[in-house]
C-alpha cells in the first residue's frame, strides 16, 4: 500500500485497525485525511470481517487537530460542516465498536474524535487539550455534546474556556477515557481489549445504538428501543449460541451473527 494520510489493516482476528499517519504534523488533519479516514470507517462498517474499529496516530501524537496551514479559502464554518460532521457522525453510527487508542497528544479536534469513539485507552504519557481557545475559536467536532455529559457543565466549561493541558491520569478522573497504561504496556493494553471486543455477540452493536439513543430521548422512548432490539438480538445466532453456552456450562463462541 503508497503512503497515504491514513493507513487501515483488516488482521486475523477482525480487528479493523486504522492509523492517522501524518506524524511530521502531529497527525493534524489535512482534506486527504479526512477523506481516507472516512472511506476507513465506511469499509470497516462493510466489512462483515471487521468486528470492531481501533484508530490510533503514528508517531508521539494521536491528532492535533485542524493543520492550520491547509485550510485554504475554504471558510472554517465549511469545513467543520463538510469534514468533521461526517466523521465525528460516522463513528457514532457505525454499529460496531469503536476503541481510541490515544498514544499521545490530542488536541482540538483531535479530542472531539477520541470522545466520539465508544472506548478510550490511554497512554500514561497523552493528554488532551480543548485548544480551541488558544486561537480564538469554539468547540467544534461535538466537543460541546460530549464534554458535559462526560464531566458535567461547570468542569467541560473550564476545559474549554482555559484550554488547559489535561494529563491522561486526570483524564481517567474526570472520566474522558476508560483506562491508562504505560507508555511500554500501552499496545498491548489495546491489543487486549479489541481481542475481547472481536469476541463479542452481534449485540454490541445494538447496545451501541441503545446507548447513543438513551443521551437523546425520553425514558418510555428507550424503553420502547430496547423491546425492539432484544427482539431483534434474540433471533440471532450468538444469542442462541450464548443461551446454549450458559446451559451447557461453556464459554460461548460468538461469531458476530
Amino acid at each position: 500500500m503508497s503512503e497515504t494520510a491514513v493507513r487501515w489493516a483488516l488482521d486475523g482476528a477482525g480487528v479493523f485497525r486504522i492509523t492517522l499517519n501524518r506524524p511530521e504534523r502531529l497527525n493534524a488533519f489535512n482534506q486527504a485525511q479526512h477523506e481516507e479516514l472516512l472511506a476507513a470507517l465506511n469499509r470497516a462498517e462493510r466489512d462483515p470481517a471487521a468486528r470492531c474499529v481501533v484508530i490510533t496516530g503514528e508517531g508521539r501524537a494521536f491528532c492535533a487537530g485542524q493543520d492550520l496551514e491547509s485550510l485554504g479559502d475554504m471558510p472554517v464554518g465549511d469545513l467543520v460542516r463538510r469534514y468533521y460532521n461526517r466523521l465525528i457522525t460516522r463513528i457514532r453510527s457505525l454499529e460496531k465498536p469503536v476503541l481510541a487508542a490515544v498514544n499521545g497528544v490530542a488536541a482540538g479536534a483531535g479530542v472531539s474524535l477520541a470522545l466520539a469513539c465508544d472506548l478510550i485507552v490511554m497512554a500514561e504519557s497523552a493528554a488532551f487539550i480543548q485548544a480551541f481557545v488558544r486561537i480564538g475559536l469554539v468547540p467544534d467536532s461535538g466537543a460541546s455534546y460530549f464534554l458535559p455529559r462526560l464531566v458535567g457543565y461547570h468542569k467541560a466549561m473550564e476545559l474549554a474556556l482555559f484550554g488547559d493541558r489535561v494529563s491522561a491520569a486526570e483524564a481517567l478522573a474526570l472520566g474522558l477515557c476508560n483506562r491508562v497504561v504505560p507508555d511500554d504496556q500501552f499496545e498491548a493494553a489495546v491489543t487486549e481489549w479489541a481481542e475481547r471486543l472481536v469476541r463479542g455477540p452481534r449485540s454490541m452493536g445494538w447496545i451501541k445504538r441503545q446507548l447513543n439513543r438513551g443521551l437523546e430521548r425520553s425514558l418510555e422512548e428507550v424503553l420502547a428501543l430496547e423491546a425492539h432490539l432484544q427482539e431483534a438480538a434474540a433471533r440471532s445466532e450468538d444469542a442462541r449460541e450464548g443461551i446454549q453456552a450458559f446451559v451447557e456450562r461453556r464459554e460461548p463462541r460468538f461469531t458476530g451473527r
